[in-house]
């Protein structure tokens, strides 16, 4: 027996008085569990509207949280990740996933990017690797390819009359090492740059 797990994050709904209100990434993913389910008549689904109930933003201390080690957790630290411990287990569940989304300002909605948030967590979905890292983020760097913030920004700028985007990156966090000394030195001094020219 199959378990699909099915998120929808429109922030519309499906039974709105007026047909053209409705959601369509909603009435397409509902298409799709209608003919999955006639195929696999004994699955099992577990449903989340992320439009209907957004998971909340992550906060500091929740970041904490994620970073204590569970036998050591507090009482509150454990209370901030009881969400973040359902989503996942409902993935964990899931044979199949199906995200069904509008794309809002040229990105996925601020409820489907808090469930991202809540789910990929360190030692629950991923475990980070100091020798894989996560640097060169930047044009001509190895992840450059990975990078949607600089771009995602530069795009909507443009709506808010924007004329010039100017992106300014530390990196090597995670390594607390000399390069992450010499990266903050280099935005620094490219701010204070910056701060002179515009």
């Amino acid at each position: 027996m199959k378990t699909l797990l099915r998120i929808d994050a429109s922030a519309r709904r499906t039974d709105n008085d007026k047909s053209s209100y409705n959601s369509i990434s909603k009435s397409l993913a509902q298409l799709f569990c209608d003919h999955w389910q006639a195929q696999n008549n004994l699955s099992k689904f577990i449903y989340r509207d992320l439009g209907d109930q957004a998971p909340p933003a992550i906060t500091q201390d929740w970041i904490a949280a994620v970073f204590t080690p569970e036998e050591l957790q507090s009482t509150e630290q454990q209370r901030l990740l009881a969400l973040s411990d359902c989503l996942i287990d409902e993935l964990q569940r899931a044979d199949i996933i199906l995200i069904s989304t509008p794309m809002y300002n040229y990105g996925m909605p601020a409820a489907l990017k808090a469930w991202f948030d809540q789910v990929i967590r360190i030692n629950r979905t991923f475990s980070f690797d100091l020798k894989r890292g996560e640097f060169g983020f930047g044009e001509e760097g190895i992840r450059a390819g990975m990078n949607h913030l600089g771009p995602h920004i530069k795009t909507l700028s443009h709506y808010l009359g924007v004329e010039q985007f100017y992106e300014v990156r530390s990196e090597y966090q995670e390594f607390a090492d000399e390069r992450h000394r010499v990266s903050i030195e280099a935005a620094s001094a490219s701010l204070r740059e910056l701060a002179q020219k515009i």
